[in-house]
């Protein structure tokens, strides 16, 4: 039995700031970002929480799927930004939903989340431990992003992105890959609360998110490709017969870089980031939603999906839509 994508949603933030925003709180300009990163505007949190935003896409992605919350056996989050340290984004959104009879827990494998939800799912679903699972990424990076620094900050936005899963004997997943190297975990990361029990009484404010912007992108443009390719490998499948690779929004470049190095065609690479920015777990469920929405994927089409990110992680996704 294979896992088949039968619904997908995704949510914004109302408020969105563009390039000239982000000018006024840091030395930056329109055309430092654009041409750098690609990015033009992201979305920002003002009301908006982690987990509203996630329960507003897995409405829709429900809605698509034409299931119901008491359907669902299993919804997953992948998140690096919960609103609570416990419970869990998921237990709260199966407490907005009603999806009573769900299994409900984060994952946090940072902009490589949402694939790696989809590895535990496609596991459980191929098992036949659980028929319909609810998979959300979803982030509000901007509480963990330094306003200060414009290395970072110019990147990230804030949104989520919803899949239904369900089992079926047409489609579906056809083949995965996922790995990380912890050993590399200081590239790009983010310290929490820091330990102030009795013997640490001195307060320290939790850290912001810090990168090796050179570090990651080398690690991206090198590693994508060849994760990709073994994906490909494992179902037989060639590189021509993709409609579309959908990559983590992160950069331009590195997509552009990927689309090289796989001698494929600039066009097979959606991107959505000049309107997003790079929403860590979110990225590649937004992206996939809105295609669907466009109506550029119909049943049968291929598609590879593929993120990296802090841990490391990076991962692929072979699917027949």
């Amino acid at each position: 039995m294979n896992a088949r994508i039968m619904g997908t949603g995704w949510k914004l933030p109302v408020f969105q700031a563009d390039n000239e925003f982000l000018s006024k709180l840091v030395d930056t300009s329109d055309e430092w970002i654009t041409e750098r990163t690609g990015i033009r505007s992201r979305h920002l949190a003002r009301d908006e929480t982690t987990a509203s935003l996630a329960e507003g896409a897995a409405k829709e992605a429900l809605a698509r799927s034409g299931l119901k919350a008491s359907d669902l056996d299993l919804l997953i989050v992948a998140t690096i930004t919960s609103d609570t340290d416990t419970p869990s984004t998921a237990c709260r959104v199966q407490a907005g939903l009603g999806a009573s009879k769900a299994v409900a827990f984060d994952i946090n494998a940072a902009c490589s989340g949402f694939l790696y939800a989809v590895h535990i799912a496609e596991a459980f679903i191929r098992s036949g431990i659980y028929k319909n699972a609810l998979l959300v990424g979803a982030e509000t990076l901007s509480r963990l992003v330094d306003w200060k620094d414009r290395s970072t900050c110019i990147l990230f936005g804030d949104g989520a992105g919803a899949a239904v899963l369900t089992a079926s004997e047409e489609g579906g997943i056809l083949s995965q890959t996922i790995a990380s190297n912890g050993a590399k975990w200081s590239t790009l990361s983010c310290m929490g609360r820091p330990n102030q029990n009795p013997l640490n009484p001195e307060k320290t404010a939790p850290g912001y998110l810090t990168m090796d912007g050179r570090e990651i992108f080398s690690f991206a443009v090198k590693t994508v490709p060849v994760c990709v390719e073994e994906t490909l490998e494992k179902a037989g499948v060639s590189k021509e017969e993709v409609k579309y690779f959908l990559l983590h929004q992160a950069n331009q470049r590195i997509i552009q870089s990927v689309a090289r190095r796989l001698a494929q065609p600039e066009e097979k690479f959606p991107m959505n980031l000049d309107q997003c920015g790079n929403t860590s777990a979110a990225s590649l469920p937004i992206l996939l939603a809105q295609l669907d929405r466009q109506g550029s994927l119909q049943r049968g089409d291929k598609l590879i999906l593929s993120g990296f990110g802090a841990g490391l992680t990076w991962g692929a996704c072979l699917i027949e839509w």
